[in-house]
């Protein structure tokens, strides 16, 4: 409540002068997804946004599932929602289903049937979009509008006992065919539909259309502030002639501009096509931009809730960069995660000068930013690996990294100077032979020289290996959805890479499942779902760097 005035968006400035005002004492808020798959980046931000207002005014919010299509909905979806919304860090104050309500909904409905201002319609599908008119052209009159009131009545009750087949009836609302807003021509109000329900099971026949649940639902809960994406502006009249023709408790519907995110596709459906024709390996995979997927890759919670913050509240729907996501992650995760040495893509070394059974420990930081974190203990040897990348045999002027006769630092530990390297016969480096300056432990020299060059490594006698999978954008242009050709056409053929012999240092296999750290100077990677510590999987939840604006830059 004590919010600044300049930091609300007009959502909060809406809520805060409805309380000031003292037309609410509280705030009652809902988030009504359809458990139809799982939730996405876009959703977070309507959870954050109905979630977090209750929160900040101390009042409530309910979690109702939104489940008046029995042919799309399903309980593992249901449960999917709810751990997505408690990982996020959100709980509800109630949950309900609209399915709860239905039968309220029906009598309400038989009330406007018996009021005169609804009636069953016979046409056909196409004959009532020829009916309903154009954006250009006003509808014209079901033949089937002035029914009598007791036969509208009774035909009601026989679509509800199951005595039509599906599509040859419907209920609609009497309003104005005429209307210039197209939701306003005698919207459907129930439809047949002869299948089993994952909560009433064949109970019903007749299930009610979204635009004839969602008020009255609202209602019912005593919703305040009802929230909505704005492609429901154009539904808020409707919305509103349904509790006002009932004389029910009125909600307020206020909408606010969804967003798309670069390189994904935000549509539930398209979504539901990678996942089942087997583009993406499932509905979690973590080059989707779903909740469970961002989960999966190690992203933390706070990092999403924080992007949700950052980009506001809109009246427009806008393309947010993935880049602004991934600096939200990176952020967050510098502060938190855990640090280990990792190798992605291992090349042997060996220190001649060094005993050959010597086994000694260096310290690490577990995270440089916090000293709570505390230390560890890291095994070092004879022989270790380093990054392939981190050797050249033959080095331009600034490459600062191992080459022969060139003195680096291995992190926590000794300076080390190359001194030759073996090959195999098509000329790839296999084995890397240094000595080493034992004053230099920790990583400084008495003498005070200096180096460079500073290399991460894994000791070989210690080394766990691991696979790893290295993520991309699922899609190689920014915006698939708006593209002239196929989306399915513009996946990035190099949205997953996958290291199989890496070499990480023992402590990682304590590292819990999704639980994001840094191998140091690689990323911020978290274990998979099916990691387990015989079979290490790391994800690659974010780069250290933003590529992406890199590349944008220089395309500039």
């Amino acid at each position: 409540m004590d919010t600044p005035a300049e930091s609300l968006d007009f959502i909060r400035t809406i809520v805060h002068n409805d309380l000031a005002t003292g037309k609410h004492e509280s705030i009652q808020t809902r988030f009504p997804p359809e458990p139809n798959g799982y939730l996405h980046i876009g959703h977070a931000k309507a959870i954050c946004l109905s979630f977090g207002l209750a929160e900040e005014t101390g009042g409530a919010c309910n979690l109702r599932f939104d489940d008046t299509n029995p042919t799309r909905e399903d309980t593992i979806f249901v449960e999917a929602i709810r751990a997505d919304i408690l990982w996020l860090g959100f709980n509800w104050d109630s949950e309900h289903f609209t399915s709860d309500y239905f039968e309220q909904l029906h009598a309400w409905a038989i009330q406007l049937v018996e009021a005169g201002k609804a009636y069953v319609c016979d046409l056909s599908p196409d004959e009532a979009r020829t009916y309903r008119g154009t954006l250009t052209e006003p509808g014209k009159p079901s033949p089937c509008r002035d029914r009598a009131i007791a036969e509208n009545v009774d035909l009601f009750q026989r679509m509800t006992a199951g005595e039509f087949e599906e599509g040859t009836h419907v209920l609609r609302a009497k309003i104005d065919v005429a209307s210039p807003n197209l939701n306003l021509r005698d919207p459907v109000m129930y439809r047949i539909l002869k299948e089993h329900h994952h909560r009433t099971g064949d109970r019903w026949s007749v299930y009610p259309m979204y635009d004839w649940a969602h008020g009255q639902s609202d209602s019912i809960e005593r919703i305040t502030h009802s929230l909505c994406s704005l492609e429901f502006e154009n539904h808020r009249p409707l919305y509103d002639w349904y509790v006002r023709e009932l004389g029910i408790y009125a909600p307020r519907q206020i909408e606010f501009a969804r967003f798309n995110l670069s390189h994904t596709v935000m549509s539930k459906r398209k979504i539901q096509q990678l996942v089942e024709e087997g583009h993406v390996a499932g509905w979690d995979d973590p080059r989707l931009p779903t909740l469970s997927g961002f989960r999966r890759r190690g992203c933390p919670p706070a990092a999403i809730r924080q992007f949700c913050q950052e980009i506001g509240m809109a009246k427009r729907v806008n393309m947010i960069e993935i880049a602004k996501l991934e600096g939200c992650i990176r952020s967050e995760l510098n502060t938190t995660a855990r640090r280990y040495l990792g190798v992605l893509r291992p090349l042997k070394v060996v220190i001649t000068n060094y005993p050959e059974d010597q086994v000694e420990y260096h310290t690490g930081n577990n995270n440089p930013n916090d000293e709570s974190a505390g230390t560890r203990q890291i095994p070092f040897s004879r022989e270790f690996y380093i990054e392939q990348e981190d050797f050249m045999a033959e080095a331009p002027r600034k490459y600062f990294r191992l080459t022969p006769g060139r003195e680096v630092r291995l992190r926590y530990a000794y300076f080390v100077t190359c001194t030759h390297f073996d090959s195999d016969d098509d000329g790839n480096v296999t084995t890397v032979y240094c000595t080493y300056d034992p004053e230099t432990k920790g990583g400084n020299a008495p003498d005070g020289r200096k180096v460079k060059g500073t290399i991460h490594w894994v000791s070989a006698a210690h080394a766990i290996s691991a696979e790893v999978r290295l993520y991309d954008t699922l899609f190689t242009v920014e915006n698939p959805e708006k593209q002239d050709e196929p989306f399915l056409n513009l996946l990035n053929p190099e949205s997953l890479t996958v290291l199989s012999d890496c070499k990480v240092e023992p402590a990682a296999t304590e590292i819990s499942i999704s639980q994001a750290v840094q191998f140091e100077r690689q990323g911020f990677f978290a274990p998979d779902l099916e990691s387990t510590p015989e079979a290490l999987i790391f994800n690659r939840t974010v780069s250290l760097r933003d590529a992406w604006a890199k590349i944008a830059k220089k395309n500039r």
